[in-house]
């Protein structure tokens, strides 16, 4: 008995032994652990550290002490010869501080050279509002640097500084990124230059913004880090350090970058004309559910749905309308809403672009010229007349309808529909339709008055939702409706 124990023992430690061995290791290199010492000192001397300052004005009260409870500033004025207004024998009184500017320390980020002629990438909230940007390399030396340009929607800035043969970081591929791949940070956390803090990528394309689709790492990244490289394990710059989520204003475990292909084609822009030149067309866009996509005959939630269409925009020229559903732009796929002013914004403007949508069941192409000038026409607002709420809520969807007028069909911009004015507990009550809404489509019909669209609701079968468009304020809702 003893020797079978003793047997199945050895047979346990051995195989213990071949998870745990280095030769296990070394035969699948995919779970070896990286050593950064080398990447490290290769990238550090590119990686700065930015300080700005700003000048504010410091006001002093005559006689006074800035900060100081007033007993203790007695002790002061008495002891030490600070001014005593009103008593004789003290030193004249200063004049208060006339208003004029003095130089204060703004904050700390970081940069990373990209250029060796001094061509610095860091964040555009790390640099806004600098009277003085000062950039400090790795041995030392500090410039003041100029602000070549910046761009706050993708919070990414290009500044220069005077000086020549300096070592920069590589570029890497950010469209290659893998999930899981190791990666780190290098930057100035709470000021402590040339940190370096490593980790995974954890997700990628994560919309935390308009235009930008961010890589999602678990690198710790606090304040001070902003502005600086992500670097891959061939030390690559991969991303911008940007964002943190936390509750506590330090990192929790969640730190996002912005992809450095995206960077690079917005500090291309501000490097050579000081501005990013972004498309437009002038829609406001709403997020597609599974529940509207059934509704509308999409099968699956794709595509971003027009919510409004700026009046005399370049959508609207092109023959848009609210409650369309965009499906591709220019040839290139929208899955969801996001992915539409990252497009636009991409597209050079004056390019005539087509636009695929999804209208009354059927999709079509439209011709938009894309625009990157904001259009002072606004969006006609709503009346606020009261509503009449009388009328009878006995038809399927629950609701009582007035005829549309000619002044508020012109105020709101549409061509029809009819003003809810009356809900009983039923399908559009319980969709929080309110007296006031307007009812423009019903399905693949246009709502053109009370009497049809009475006999438009009558004709629907009650097993099947049916996509209800219906305008309040600026905005066109879609929402699927069941009649009972």
């Amino acid at each position: 008995m003893m020797k079978k124990f003793l047997i199945v023992l050895l047979v346990a430690l051995a195989i213990g032994q071949a998870f745990v061995s280095p030769t296990a290791f070394a035969q699948n290199p995919r779970v070896t652990i990286p050593d950064f010492a080398d990447l490290v000192e290769r990238a550090s001397p590119a990686v700065v550290n930015i300080r700005t300052t700003e000048n504010v004005v410091i006001q002093q009260a005559q006689g006074g002490i800035p900060g100081m409870p007033e007993d203790q500033a007695e002790f002061f004025r008495r002891f030490f010869g600070v001014p005593i207004p009103g008593i004789p024998n003290t030193p004249k009184p200063q004049q208060p501080n006339s208003g004029k500017p003095q130089e204060s320390e703004r904050g700390v980020g970081s940069g990373f050279i990209i250029d060796a002629n001094g061509l610095i990438l860091t964040n555009a909230h790390v640099v806004e509002g600098a009277t003085t940007i000062y950039v400090t390399l790795t041995d030392k030396r500090e410039f003041k640097a100029k602000l070549l340009g910046m761009d706050k929607r993708t919070d990414v800035a290009v500044v220069r500084i005077d000086a020549h043969d300096l070592p920069k970081l590589p570029l890497g591929d950010s469209s290659k990124v893998r999930v899981g791949e190791w990666v780190l940070a290098i930057g100035s956390p709470f000021g402590l230059e040339n940190t370096v803090t490593a980790g995974i990528v954890s997700a990628k394309s994560r919309d935390t913004g308009d235009y930008l689709p961010f890589i999602q790492t678990d690198v710790a990244v606090n304040p001070g880090n902003s502005g600086g490289p992500l670097l891959n394990t061939a030390g690559q710059v991969i991303g911008i350090n940007s964002q943190i989520f936390s509750r506590s204003g330090g990192y929790m475990g969640i730190s996002f970058a912005i992809p450095i292909d995206e960077a690079m084609r917005v500090a291309d822009q501000l490097r050579t004309n000081g501005k990013l030149v972004r498309g437009r067309i002038g829609v406001a866009l709403g997020d597609m559910t599974k529940e509207v996509a059934e509704s509308l005959g999409l099968g699956k939630p794709r595509g971003a749905y027009v919510r409004n269409v700026e009046a005399g925009g370049p959508a609207a020229a092109g023959g848009m309308e609210a409650g369309d559903v965009i499906l591709s732009f220019n040839g290139r796929d929208i899955n969801k809403a996001t992915d539409l002013p990252r497009v636009v914004g991409d597209t050079r403007p004056g390019t005539v672009a087509i636009v695929q949508i999804w209208r009354k069941g059927a999709s079509r192409d439209l011709s938009i010229t894309v625009s990157d000038t904001e259009n002072n026409s606004s969006v006609a607002k709503r009346s606020d007349s009261p509503a009449n709420n009388s009328g009878a809520t006995n038809n399927a969807f629950g609701v009582a309808v007035t005829e549309l007028s000619d002044t508020k069909k012109k105020d709101m911009g549409l061509r029809s529909g009819v003003e809810v004015a009356g809900l009983a507990d039923g399908p559009l009550a319980r969709a929080g339709i309110r007296p006031g809404d307007i009812i423009v489509r019903v399905a693949d019909t246009d709502v053109s008055g009370v009497k049809q669209f009475e006999s438009l609701v009558k004709g629907l079968d009650s097993n099947r939702a049916v996509p209800v468009f219906v305008r309040r304020g600026d905005s066109t809702l879609v929402i699927p409706v069941r009649p009972k």
